[in-house]
């Protein structure tokens, strides 16, 4: 009805305008339609989405040109050395003297390091295992105790955490120091006489001993604190229907706060396996990887024949087998991380 009153205005209407001009045309019929609109607009929305869509490249390209220069053009350089027969004489004489995989082939077969290796990966192993069970047991306890002394025990973590690690290692030193050492004058007043004196970087177990606690000790603060802000995002709920259900503390543990932070002890333990297999200072600082070369993980090993018997060519090619080791480590960690995943998924 009110499409036929206008079209009834509109044949009635003079077809003059104002002055005998043309009357003005309708908006509604002569203006473009909606899609004509949004087709002439669709190339200018293009043109403005086109720098909207590059956009995070650009934020990412300073911390991509950082990597590059900091760490690809020293791996690079690395790389390059590792084929060469490097020494002290080559290197003041500005020489090059390429030897091919002569490098790998002479470490490759030598017995020292394939004795380093497996002793870095045991190495790894239990300072792994100690620092997530006790990190844990940790966390867990900050989730249950009071504001006060759980403000009072993270206060002590973050400043454990805080401690720069040459300043943790020397007063590890002064602690288990053979002759004016806490440790061996504590263990004495204990009963343990034969302690008194004792010589804690002497043997190889007992220097990997002491480098242990250092680095568990070091690392103990990031996990117990990473997993006490965790469960605080589980849902009471879920604890209140276990206790219901009577379940115990293992059993609450097993049911609901493992299976809610897995994704979080795979990601703490892969960071760990990391932090601990490239441990260099403490374990140089606390011996030098002695006695009689006995503690010598893969990183001291590579700055030893480098650095140390000015074998830089040897040490280039050490460095780079190190980092194989190490991924080939977490590769295989992750391979066993998806495949559980994928059994689990499987199962459910």
């Amino acid at each position: 009805m009110a499409v036929q009153l206008d079209d009834a205005a509109d044949k009635a209407a003079p077809r003059t305008g104002k002055g005998d001009a043309p009357p003005a045309r309708r908006a509604g019929r002569d203006t473009p339609s909606v899609g004509a609109r949004r087709t002439a607009s669709a190339p200018a929305r293009r043109a403005a989405s086109a720098p909207a869509r590059h956009t995070p490249y650009l934020l990412l390209l300073p911390a991509l040109l950082a990597t590059a220069v900091f760490l690809g053009w020293p791996m690079a350089r690395n790389l390059l050395l590792s084929f060469q027969n490097l020494n002290m004489k080559e290197l003041i004489q500005h020489l090059t003297d390429w030897r091919g995989t002569g490098n790998y082939q002479e470490i490759l077969g030598s017995e020292q390091f394939w004795r380093v290796t497996s002793r870095t990966v045991v190495f790894t192993a239990v300072n792994v295992v100690l620092i997530m069970v006790l990190g844990v047991l940790i966390g867990l306890l900050l989730a249950r105790l009071g504001t006060t002394v759980r403000l009072v025990l993270s206060a002590a973590l973050v400043l454990a955490w805080a401690m720069p690690v040459i300043a943790a290692t020397t007063v590890f030193q002064w602690l288990f120091d053979s002759r004016y050492g806490v440790v061996n004058w504590v263990l004495d007043r204990l009963g343990w006489h034969s302690m008194a004196h004792y010589d804690w970087v002497g043997s190889q177990l007992s220097t990997f001993f002491v480098i242990t606690v250092l680095i568990v000790w070091q690392s103990l603060p990031f996990v117990a604190l990473n997993l006490y802000a965790a469960t605080t995002t589980i849902p009471k709920e879920l604890y209140e229907a276990a206790r219901m259900d009577g379940a115990g503390t293992w059993k609450v543990f097993t049911s609901v706060t493992f299976p809610f932070l897995k994704p979080f002890f795979l990601a703490t333990t892969f960071l760990e396996i990391i932090w601990v297999f490239k441990a260099f200072p403490q374990i140089f600082a606390i011996n030098q990887g002695g006695p009689d070369r006995l503690t010598e993980t893969l990183p001291i090993y590579a700055f030893t024949e480098g650095v140390g018997n000015l074998h830089f060519g040897m040490g280039a090619a050490i460095s780079l087998l190190t980092i194989v080791v190490l991924l080939a480590m977490t590769a295989y960690y992750l391979r066993l991380t998806f495949k559980q995943e994928q059994q689990e998924e499987n199962g459910l």
